[in-house]
């Protein structure tokens, strides 16, 4: 791609973008500017007019993505193709919610069959749950749920139950759980759960496929240790989310039920297999848990079927290799006018920043550049208070913004300056992709802004399950079309690797000064050894 007659096109569109005549306040004044760069479907509307491209620009990326084959792999993925080269996988996560849509289905009925099952079993312990035919050690309902796991296991769920929460209510005779998220081996993280919790009526859910993860066996270990405290049996209180026949799936330690995942579902990508469809059946009930998975599905089907000029995580993916390849941007950051949507800036972190964040193709050859950017992210109007001063006066970096038309709250709303809290959330919104658009001359050049600065915004209708069900799944989607297009493969994460091993020989280290016995390694480097001592010490001399 990189080294290509068209790539090489678009150079020359980026130093004419960079002229005045380009200027995004001269672009976003013409008259058919939204109309000609925004997507639509329902339920999800996309807007890319105050970015810095034209319909040259846009013909070209178009033109480029085609002779990536990107689209082609998009389907091939669907069916079930290895297309996880350094892993030799499949990458079905579409396939979690293709159940729900006949022409998402892969190739293997099996894949179908399995995934039915682990779905299934998941509406019954859940309804089991709620209607009290399961209980705890001493025969209470469950009124709360704590979800142990890190990175994937549990960043995508977080964000969908924050997202729900303010629209998603029980009938008054159901009992739904209050979910807790135990990722960071931090004890002070634990302690904190404990405070909110009755022992008595709360289940543990352990994610981890390998059920190797250090810092969630760390965690499990505590869950263990305060159970027995209280005189509570594991097989009562524990929940296992795990590969099959991982240790988490071990007959001789049983628990109250056990839900497989798929080596074809990477954990960036699995809120739609049973690591979201567990805690989130059980904090809502499994029919709302289905209508999330319908969303991802729509979103699905119309990256897979959509034509590239209407395809909008497709368009998406374009901008970003636009914004990062050519035009050199490093970083950009997700806006959500929503409290809800607190943590979806997070969640598109690990998905984006681990599919992207590589330094080679599939074939092992260095890139000539980075692959992908920095996300970051805050909800407006939080955001303008804390970094926006940058945003708008320092280097410039894309934003995308995200608007919600209808809030999660239905009670009465007062209004302050003419306007209700919903009306001022969006005031800022509309406000902010202006400024960075346009910008401002003033005399004092403290109080200039330049403007010329990209952003995209994305509105969905309100916060129920489908409209988050849509959101997830396009980024999702424009994650794996722009990792195609630069030939990387954006489902491995060797990355996180090498500190995993380092820690381990520290680790040891650690337990053979607690158990008092003499290393029989390598001594330590002298700025580790510095730490070590500190560590023991409780001070840094």
């Amino acid at each position: 791609m990189f080294d290509t007659d068209r790539f090489n096109t678009l150079k020359t569109h980026a130093i004419r973008m960079n002229t005045p005549a380009f200027h995004l306040k001269r672009l976003i004044r013409e008259p058919r500017r939204l109309t000609d760069f925004s997507l639509n479907i329902p339920g999800f509307f996309y807007d890319f007019s105050r970015q810095r491209l034209d319909a040259a620009v846009t013909q070209t990326l178009n033109a480029l993505a085609g002779d990536t084959g990107a689209r082609k792999m998009f389907a091939s993925m669907a069916a079930g193709k290895k297309v996880n080269p350094t892993e030799n996988r499949a990458a079905l996560h579409t396939a979690a919610r293709g159940f729900l849509d006949a022409g998402l289905k892969p190739e293997n009925p099996q894949i179908l069959n399995d995934i039915q099952t682990v779905a299934q079993d998941i509406r019954t312990f859940s309804q089991g749950v709620h209607t009290g035919r399961i209980t705890g050690t001493r025969n209470q309902k469950f009124t709360d749920a704590v979800i142990v796991g890190i990175g994937g296991s549990y960043l995508g769920c977080e964000f969908v139950y924050k997202a729900l929460k303010s629209t998603q209510h029980p009938a008054p005779s159901t009992q739904h759980l209050t979910l807790h998220f135990l990722s960071n081996v931090d004890i002070d993280s634990f302690g904190q759960i404990l405070s909110r919790i009755d022992p008595d009526t709360c289940l543990w859910i352990i994610v981890s496929k390998s059920f190797t993860t250090t810092e969630t066996m760390a965690n499990l270990a505590q869950v263990q240790t305060f159970l027995h405290r209280h005189q509570l049996r594991p097989e009562d209180h524990l929940v296992t989310i795990t590969a099959q026949g991982s240790p988490g799936d071990d007959p001789s330690n049983p628990v109250l039920a056990s839900f497989y995942m798929f080596d074809f579902i990477g954990g960036r990508y699995s809120v739609s297999s049973a690591v979201g469809g567990v805690p989130l059946s059980l904090a809502f009930g499994y029919d709302t848990f289905e209508r999330f998975l319908s969303g991802c599905a729509r979103m699905d089907r119309h990256a897979l079927e959509a034509p590239v000029q209407e395809n909008i995580p497709f368009t998406a993916a374009l901008i970003s290799i636009w914004n990062i390849q050519v035009m050199k941007y490093t970083a950009q950051a997700i806006i959500p006018y929503s409290s809800a949507l607190s943590k979806l800036a997070p969640h598109v972190q690990q998905v984006y920043m681990e599919s992207l964040g590589k330094g080679v193709d599939i074939h092992g050859t260095p890139l000539p550049g980075p692959a992908g950017s920095i996300v970051f992210g805050e909800p407006g109007t939080n955001a303008q208070h804390s970094f926006f001063q940058l945003a708008h006066q320092g280097p410039a970096f894309p934003v995308e913004f995200i608007g919600v038309l209808t809030p999660g709250y239905t009670g009465d709303q007062t209004k302050s300056k003419g306007v209700s809290n919903h009306q001022e959330l969006w005031a800022n919104l509309i406000a902010q992709t202006q400024a960075l658009a346009e910008g401002r001359d003033h005399e004092d050049p403290a109080r200039s802004f330049s403007g010329n600065r990209p952003s995209s915004l994305v509105v969905i209708p309100d916060l129920t399950p489908e409209s988050v069900g849509l959101l997830l799944s396009f980024y999702e989607a424009r994650t794996v079309f722009e990792g195609f297009m630069l030939n990387i493969n954006p489902f491995d994460q060797f990355g996180v690797e090498l500190g995993k091993i380092l820690a381990s020989d520290i680790r040891t280290q650690m337990a053979e000064k607690n158990a008092g016995t003499p290393s029989g390694g390598a001594p330590p480097d002298p700025v580790t050894a510095f730490y070590l001592k500190a560590l023991f010490n409780g001070r840094i001399d």
